[in-house]
């Protein structure tokens, strides 16, 4: 894992480029550009099958508009000789992030990659949830994937601007993401192994969010 995140950290530039790229435009005088000085991202607690101890790290991008969660065990698999308890692996992460003063935050979206090899009949679906220590609103996203499939695979959550779920002002707040992925038989032979993860070139896992940025109210 230390591998995967230090060339991810190298990568910052190219990383950077691609992440601005990618983030939606808006015209809403509401939204404004990132805050100028950094923020910092540490992970408060990792618990889940798919995240065993020492497989997390989170790396910030240059220019504040996203970080990325990178795993190096994260696999889910059903048939053949697959223990009973492996078609499901989750991960749930609490982070704590540290904003400049002024300024909130808000997940605008999240972009997951992996690999899935799914026999004829067999269906896997990858799952995410969002929320604030303490708050009511939980956003959840779902996408399904169906056997045959044998190729690499990506997911794109999005939330309208007017939907967005704004950090409250003030107030040090965990931000907590639940990530799900699930592999079924369905109709396909026992005997035939199934699986599904979340898996770049590399080896590792990588999840990216992109961040929308707006100043508190003054006081």
């Amino acid at each position: 894992m230390a591998r995967g995140l230090l060339r991810l950290l190298l990568s910052g530039g190219a990383l950077t480029a691609l992440l601005t790229a990618a983030l939606p435009a808006h015209a809403d005088p509401a939204f404004e550009d990132p805050p100028p000085d950094k923020i910092v991202i540490k992970v408060a607690t990792v618990n889940g099958s798919g995240c065993p101890q020492g497989t997390t790290a989170v790396a910030v991008s240059e220019d504040n508009t996203a970080f990325t969660v990178t795993y190096s065990d994260y696999l889910a698999q059903v048939g053949g000789n697959s223990d009973p308890t492996a078609f499901r692996k989750n991960c749930q992460l609490s982070l704590v992030v540290h904003v400049p003063g002024g300024f909130t935050y808000a997940i605008a979206s999240a972009d997951y990659r992996g690999f899935a090899a799914l026999q004829p009949g067999a269906n896997a679906i990858q799952r995410a949830s969002y929320y604030f220590q303490g708050s009511p609103n939980t956003q959840y996203r779902n996408h399904p994937f169906s056997g045959p499939l044998n190729d690499n695979w990506q997911a794109t959550d999005e939330t309208d601007w007017a939907q967005l779920v704004w950090a409250p002002c003030g107030v040090q707040r965990n931000f907590n993401i639940n990530t799900e992925l699930r592999v079924n038989l369905g109709s396909s032979s026992p005997s035939k192994v199934s699986f599904m993860t979340m898996d770049s070139t590399d080896g590792d896992i990588s999840t990216v969010y992109h961040l929308a940025w707006k100043e508190c109210p003054k006081k």
